[in-house]
């Protein structure tokens, strides 16, 4: 007898290797993304909600690109790259110590895609070491981290809202040099 669909919530939930957690560790990054997104229009900065826009369904492509076909192109990391380029030109200054995660609702939710796009490259790095993972997947998702990275202090910036150096009790800061 078949079981009732209405019962599995992914067909492939029992499975016993790590690119079921991938899957769902994906699936959390682009729900997090749709988050970000909603948070955005409310503070309508429309370049931002733009990207989210186009990096939403890229989301579930890179999550179907390992047991699918691969739907993650040069240009889809052309593009990503490009507006990495873009957010940078405005959140140089920003961007040169490590900060907390604070700020407008829009920047706090942009973090955690930050955080969900690590997981999920972590999550693709266990994949690799059962199968074969074209490297573009590694290549965008990291990417992907530091896009949310610039976006949140993009929209912090757009806010008027100063980020807030984290100073590390744990590992000392290296001098730069001229200090």
């Amino acid at each position: 007898m078949k079981k009732n669909a209405r019962y599995s919530c992914y067909p492939f939930m029992r499975e016993k290797i790590s690119l079921v957690d991938y899957e769902i560790r994906t699936d959390s990054l682009t729900t997090h993304v749709g988050v970000a997104l909603a948070a955005i229009k409310k503070e309508t900065v429309e370049v931002v909600a733009a990207d989210l826009m186009a990096i939403l369904p890229m989301a579930y492509h890179v999550n179907g690109s390992v047991r699918g076909k691969l739907a993650v192109t040069d240009e889809d990391l052309a593009w990503l790259s490009n507006r990495y380029d873009f957010y940078v030109e405005y959140v140089r200054e920003e961007i040169q110590n490590f900060v907390l995660p604070q700020g407008t609702e829009a920047a706090a939710a942009l973090h955690l895609c930050r955080s969900e796009a690590k997981k999920s490259y972590r999550a693709l790095h266990k994949v690799s070491e059962e199968r074969e993972v074209p490297t573009i997947l590694f290549d965008y998702l990291g990417l992907l981290a530091n896009v949310f990275f610039v976006m949140a202090i993009y929209m912090n910036q757009q806010a008027g809202i100063a980020e807030i150096p984290f100073i590390s009790k744990s590992y000392p800061m290296k001098k730069k040099k001229g200090e």
